[in-house]
């Protein structure tokens, strides 16, 4: 266990935060000893993986911080066109999904590139173009930090919500994701439908793509979109995309003819938060190193010397005017600490 150990490599936005303790683990042994450790049972506890869906708004966390280590993957069994593949949850997200492409199983190549490792990947139901982490869940093991135990939790129990699962409400801080088990497939019906990869097969005169072509396709988009953390710190999109009422949306049409939107459910459309924030004038935004990214009015950016405070303020005044402006109210998807 360090003390006063610096998380700036530990967290995507590039920040300089010093927690009060920091200890790495990488089996359950070890972490049921950590909890009869004096400073696990009397501090503030946050699991850190990848660090890259967390904003820390103060330069020192006042706790410990857990990191775990153990990665790697392997498949459980085999039935018919499904594969079941269980996962450790500190593997590196991205490189897992690259693996599974390689292998040629299909179900989360529309996932490919999302940062981060493999444990926080259900905590926030993670997704995109079209693809949530839940349609190809299984189960996950979890330790239990208030009995020691063992604990597995099936697809149901997870209670998944759009960027949302039981261990941000109810199972918040209690439970230690250890694995997840996935349920892939040896041939599966490819997801093109969503966003701009159908254009940008075409663009390419791909006409049946492969499982590899449409990841490449999706790896393609998100890196002329999205900045590389390790040059421009940020967590990709900080807002969730809004699900709103039918009604509103019609309205919102009225006076914005042009206005994004996807089917969300009975009476819901889903409207693309970064076509607010970028009609609202704050896309390429930018107040000492604090930003907007210039391509992707999503992504909130760290030029350098940001800190957490001056980023989330400008987030709270890209909500306020959102607000404001088409009467809609943005969520984080980052996670404040």
């Amino acid at each position: 266990m360090e003390r006063f150990y610096n998380l700036k490599n530990h967290n995507s936005f590039g920040l300089n935060v010093v927690a009060s303790y920091f200890v790495t683990v990488d089996s359950v042994e070890q972490l049921r000893a950590l909890m009869q450790n004096t400073v696990f049972k009397e501090n503030k506890r946050l699991v850190l993986g990848g660090g890259s869906n967390v904003l820390f708004l103060d330069d020192f966390f006042e706790g410990l911080v857990i990191h775990f280590a153990k990665a790697g993957w392997e498949v459980v069994k085999e039935i018919g066109n499904e594969v079941f593949v269980r996962v450790q949850a500190g593997t590196d997200w991205s490189i897992f999904v690259d693996e599974m492409v390689d292998a040629g199983y299909h179900g989360i190549e529309n996932l490919s590139m999302i940062p981060g490792n493999v444990g926080a990947a259900p905590m926030q139901n993670i997704g995109a173009y079209g693809v949530e982490l839940k349609d190809s869940f299984e189960q996950l093991e979890a330790l239990d930090f208030q009995t020691g135990k063992l604990v597995t939790f099936d697809k149901q129990s997870c209670d998944f919500g759009y960027r949302s699962s039981f261990f941000k409400h109810g199972g918040k801080d209690r439970y230690f994701i250890l694995s997840v088990q996935l349920r892939l497939k040896k041939q599966g019906q490819l997801n093109i439908d969503y966003g701009n990869i159908a254009n940008y097969l075409k663009q390419q005169g791909i006409e049946n793509p492969s499982i590899k072509a449409l990841s490449q396709a999706v790896k393609a988009i998100r890196g002329s979109k999205l900045p590389d953390p390790l040059v421009i710190g940020n967590a990709g999109s900080f807002f969730k995309n809004p699900v709103i009422h039918q009604l509103l949306f019609e309205n919102l049409q009225e006076e914005f003819p042009e206005i994004p939107s996807y089917p969300s459910g009975v009476n819901t459309i889903k409207v693309p938060a970064a076509w607010l924030i970028d009609q609202a004038g704050w896309k390429g935004f930018r107040k000492g190193d604090a930003g907007v990214h210039e391509k992707q009015a999503l992504v909130l950016v760290n030029y350098g010397n940001a800190t957490g405070r001056e980023i989330f303020t400008l987030a709270m005044q890209i909500q306020l005017d959102v607000k404001n402006k088409f009467g809609i109210q943005l969520e984080t998807e980052v996670n404040i600490i």
